[in-house]
């Protein structure tokens, strides 16, 4: 039989991790409660050390600090011995048994007192003994109590360990060896407390970004730029201390450096070294300022078709570039002297331009495009010599090597153009030449035949033009400032020539193919090759639209169709595939197939004809007010935006700055979103009312923008009452979101009434974001009500679209889009690359409004 105790031994025997664990447990607790305010005055001295307060204190308030910490110190610590009990085994079991249920443990150490003699008593007691142990073996150590809220009810240990925290990170464990040089047995250390002391900084010069140097921090050797302000502030009695140093330039070792405050700059390596008590020595390598470099990427230089060059150009310098410029100048060697050239040309300054410069970084490194259409200038297409010099915060300039380069312009393809434009250029070269001029322009304009002009105002103007030239000659010759004036209609000419001016849908798409003949034989590059080719896109385009409303007169008076073998019906898919086997064609040289192909696609439209149902008529039309419509409201935005922009900077004469590309509301060298200046043509509108709907809203410049938005409020007003019934959803959403479209319009023509240009932006902003969903709600639903039995995607007939102010085709239901071939290869690349261009230069000029300032920077941060 057992004795009593037996089993509470072995149970402690397993017990003795968790028992040992507990105990630690105990002590720590008793620990932590009584030294925790010694503990939070060792942190906060610790954290005070660590951020160098000391060193802000005189030796007096030093020597009484310490003594008195030390003083507080000892008494906490008496005061945590006195406090601390040391936790004995008993009290561990306890606190162990009292986790566990039933605590087994002090019944494992019981014995029975009755009913020892009788065995069914025993075995019971037995069993409760072996239900104990089992409870014992899986008792776990019990966690201390570290919690001292009720001690510290101020919570002084957090801030005590905030301190502690702010000195480890904003301080340095190295200052806890300096504290003995301060007190009373640091030898020297309390000599220079007493004594002499010094310190110094380098200033970098502000250019080179670099931070001040401490000099107390450095090591033996110091780094600095040329032209860093070194000062020394010495302490203490006067000469003391001495500088010497050889790094301006000569060897200082005089009476006058030792004052309380030296100062120089250095030139030149050398020696830096403080004599004295506690003074310290630097080798110091002056490291100087390099000149900048550029180099002239001619390899990957651009012009596009209107003559914009685009060079770009890489520049560096160890501290950053500031400004630069690009220098043009004429290389008169290479100048073939014939014909016009043949005359001592009139002296000119080279072209300068400035280089643009990057908005972000620090300019030591990069890489940008100069952009500048030249193509007006006197040098065009002649032999000219680049060479770009950019320059450093101190002067310093760098230079690339002269490039020889043709200077990029603008081409004419129409001979009658070229032809002006290059009498244009020899007028220029000297005036001398101005009775050869009149002598060829007369010639050319006298008795032309048949095809030659295309239009008689061209004819006319440049009779005019001669009259002037003629009478200038005839009173002794131009002076520079008739010459300019002679040159500039010269070149209006002769882009009135190259562009056109023709009504008729046919004959521009005639002169597009004739245009593109001719650049096909001059070898015309890429560039203008797809912008030749997207203008015969765009004339084939007007012509289909002209076939359609052909198609829908001789539907509406009952006229019969022409027979199947004398027609030919072409889908618009089928038109642009052979434009774009046309320009496949031309792109890999294969001009005579180009030609032949560029004929027979001729041939196919002068005979083609379009036919169309009355439904079909009737919704086409609403479908191309509501996109003239769009257009003038696109139109009145532009206009508001320029007169915006005029507001923050009055100097800025919307639409006649070089770079301007605006539309309708300003004389810029963009297209007109209103047609012909705003006046519309209201030929396009159902019922008859829509020309004088559009007369009223197209006033052009003159009536006011807020009488223009309403002129056009109601136009749309108009169309929507004459809708085509459209039933369905989609009919219900097209005309909602004209509702809603009209309703911006009001809001925008309140508020520019109230001369409050930017809300009138945001409305018309939603007026047109409005009219383009109505379009396209209600191009699904004719083309339901066109094929109710087909699939309801909503896909009209492309043939039929009507380009939006941006020149893409609005589509048909949910088909918007265009089936023009777009930029593919790496057009793609250049396109983007020139806008971003174009957004950072313009973001550059710091006298546009902050308003389009801040637009143009949010474009640079999201691209």
């Amino acid at each position: 039989m057992s004795r009593p105790g037996d089993s509470l031994t072995t149970a402690m025997a397993r017990l003795r991790l968790p028992l040992g664990l507990t105990w630690a447990g105990l002590l720590a607790e008793r620990v932590a409660r009584a030294f925790w305010p010694l503990l939070s005055l060792l942190a906060v001295v610790a954290g005070g050390v660590f951020l160098g307060l000391y060193e802000h204190a005189s030796p007096v308030v030093f020597r009484f600090g310490t003594a008195t910490l030390a003083l507080a110190a000892l008494a906490l610590g008496l005061r945590g011995f006195v406090r601390l009990r040391w936790p004995r085994r008993a009290e561990a079991v306890a606190r162990l048994d009292a986790s566990l249920d039933g605590r087994p443990l002090a019944a494992l150490g019981d014995a029975q007192a009755i009913g020892s003699g009788d065995a069914a008593s025993a075995a019971l007691w037995r069993a409760h003994q072996a239900r104990m142990a089992t409870r014992a073996a899986g008792a776990r150590h019990v966690p201390p109590d570290l919690r001292l809220a009720r001690f510290d009810p101020y919570g002084l240990r957090h801030i005590a360990l905030l301190v502690l925290v702010i000195g480890l990170v904003f301080g340095s464990v190295w200052r806890a060896g300096t504290v003995a040089q301060l007190g009373p047995a640091g030898g020297s250390g309390a000599a220079l407390a007493q004594g002499p002391a010094w310190e110094g900084w380098i200033e970098p010069p502000r250019h080179t970004g670099m931070p001040s140097l401490y000099l107390a921090d450095q090591q033996d050797v110091i780094h600095a730029p040329v032209g860093s302000e070194v000062t020394l502030r010495f302490y203490g009695a006067e000469g003391a201390l001495s500088l010497h140093e050889t790094a301006s330039g000569g060897d200082k070792d005089t009476e006058s450096e030792t004052g309380p405050e030296q100062s120089f700059e250095i030139a030149q390596d050398g020696v830096l070294r403080i004599d004295g008590p506690g003074g310290r020595g630097w080798q110091v390598e002056a490291v100087a300022d390099t000149a900048p470099q550029v180099a002239v990427l001619d390899a990957e230089a651009r012009t596009s078709f209107e003559g914009q060059m685009s060079q770009p150009f890489e520049a560096r310098d160890d501290y950053g570039v500031t400004g630069g410029q690009a220098v043009i100048a004429l290389d008169m060697e290479r100048v073939a002297r014939r014909h016009g050239l043949a005359a001592e040309p009139d002296p000119r300054e080279p072209i300068r331009l400035d280089l643009p410069l990057p908005m972000m970084g620090d300019g030591a490194e990069f890489t940008e495009t100069l952009i500048a259409n030249l193509s007006q200038h006197p040098w065009a297409h002649l032999p000219v010599t680049l060479r770009m010099t950019v320059t450093d915060a101190i002067g310093q300039k760098g230079q690339s090597d002269p490039t020889e380069m043709t200077l990029p312009a603008r081409r004419f393809f129409d001979p009658l153009a070229a032809a002006v434009i290059e009498q244009r250029r020899d007028l220029l070269w000297s005036r001398d030449n101005a009775t050869r001029v009149a002598q060829v322009l007369r010639a050319i304009s006298y008795e032309p035949t048949d095809g030659l002009f295309r239009s008689s105002g061209t004819y006319l103007q440049l009779r005019v033009i001669l009259r002037r030239l003629e009478a200038m000659v005839a009173a002794g010759g131009p002076d520079e400032a008739e010459r300019d004036e002679i040159a500039q209609a010269l070149w209006d000419l002769g882009v009135l020539i190259e562009d056109g001016d023709v009504g008729d849908a046919l004959e521009r798409m005639r002169a597009a193919q004739e245009r593109l003949s001719e650049a096909m034989k001059n070898g015309a590059n890429e560039d203008e090759i797809a912008r030749l080719m997207q203008e015969l896109r765009d004339a084939t385009q007007d012509y289909l639209r002209q076939k359609m409303q052909q198609a829908q007169r001789e539907d509406e008076n009952g006229g019969d169709q022409q027979s199947a073998e004398n027609s030919m019906r072409m889908s618009q898919q089928d038109l642009q595939d052979m434009m774009d086997r046309i320009q496949e064609l031309m792109e890999q040289g294969r001009f005579a197939e180009a030609q032949q192909a560029l004929e027979e696609f001729q041939r196919m439209m002068e005979n083609m004809q379009v036919t169309q149902g009355q439904r079909g008529s009737e919704g086409q039309q609403a479908m191309e007010g509501l996109s003239e419509t769009l257009r003038e409201q696109q139109g009145l935005s532009d206009q508001a935006f320029r007169d915006l922009q005029e507001q923050f900077n009055p100097d800025a004469r919307s639409g006649q700055s070089q770079q301007n590309e605006g539309r309708s509301g300003g004389e810029g060298r963009g297209q007109s979103h209103d047609g012909q200046q705003g006046q519309g043509d209201g030929g396009a509108r159902s019922g008859g009312e829509g020309a004088d709907g559009r007369e009223q809203a197209g006033e052009g410049e003159g009536g006011s923008l807020a009488d223009r938005q309403e002129a056009l409020r109601r136009e749309l007003e108009r169309q929507r009452g004459g809708l085509p019934q459209l039933g369905g959803e989609a009919g219900d959403a097209a005309r909602e979101s004209l509702e809603r479209a009209e309703r911006s319009m009001e809001g925008a023509e309140e508020a520019l009434r109230n001369n409050d240009l930017a809300g009138a932006l945001e409305d018309q902003a939603d007026a047109m974001e409005a009219l383009r969903e109505g379009m396209r709600s209600m191009g699904e639903a004719m083309a339901r009500n066109t094929n109710p039995g087909g699939p309801s995607d909503g896909r009209g007939d492309p043939g039929r679209a009507q380009a939006d102010p941006l020149g893409r085709e609005a589509g048909q239901g949910r088909h918007a889009g265009t089936q023009d071939s777009l930029l593919q290869g790496e057009d793609v690349y250049r396109r983007a690359r020139d806008l971003l261009d174009e957004i950072r230069r313009r973001s550059g000029e710091g006298e546009r409004p902050d308003i389009e300032l801040d637009y143009l920077r949010r474009l640079l941060d999201r691209f």
